[in-house]
């Protein structure tokens, strides 16, 4: 009986190979409490890992709160990943104007000069919009990623630009799986959080 109720929520799609600018999806099962039904952005994916930031995971917590000279930026402080829950990263999309950002996508950038991001963001040219903030981030080593989707820990999938930006993350995890398609994909998004209370 277990495995009939397992093979009914097994996804039969192909699975998309992980890859820069793609987001990993928890599978309903995931019990591990940093990534329970969490959705990671690739923003870096190559031999020696990938690195990646949890698009669905907010805190109480305003950067112009913790960042000096920051001033009006009302997005919330993303938790990136459990990797230094100390350190800060952002993603945006003002390009060239930012130096040394990494391009992850046609719009969207990884880091870069912090200074400039910070002028932008105080003369009015950035907002909430432009530049998302996490604290942390989310890392795997050569193979280990690969090793977690086989396990099937995580469902590959594309995203628009203007999803990752998003700062509405309520029941982000649920459309994400919705806008899939399918039945499996929908029964994952219905899955009740604690398996045991339905």
């Amino acid at each position: 009986m277990k495995s009939l109720k397992l093979n009914i929520f097994e996804a039969t799609e192909p699975q998309l190979a992980p890859a820069k600018g793609r987001v990993l999806i928890a599978e309903p099962f995931m019990e591990e409490p940093f990534f329970k039904r969490s959705i990671v952005y690739l923003a870096e994916y190559n031999h020696e890992g990938a690195v990646g930031f949890l698009l669905n995971k907010s805190s109480e917590l305003y950067p112009d709160e913790m960042i000096e000279d920051l001033f009006n930026f009302r997005g919330r402080l993303f938790i990136g990943g459990p990797v230094e829950s100390d350190s800060l990263h952002y993603i945006h999309t003002l390009g060239a104007m930012v130096t040394g950002s990494i391009k992850i996508s046609d719009n969207l950038y990884w880091g870069g000069d912090f200074e400039k991001i910070k002028s932008l963001i105080n003369i009015g040219m950035a907002n909430e919009n432009n530049v998302k903030f996490f604290a942390g981030y989310s890392g795997w080593a050569t193979g280990q990623l690969e090793h977690e989707i086989m396990e099937k820990s995580w469902v590959v999938a594309d995203v628009a630009d203007d999803l990752v930006m998003n700062n509405n993350v309520d029941n982000y995890w649920q459309k994400m799986l919705e806008e899939l398609g399918g039945d499996v994909y929908r029964s994952w998004a219905n899955f009740p959080h604690n398996p045991a209370f339905n």
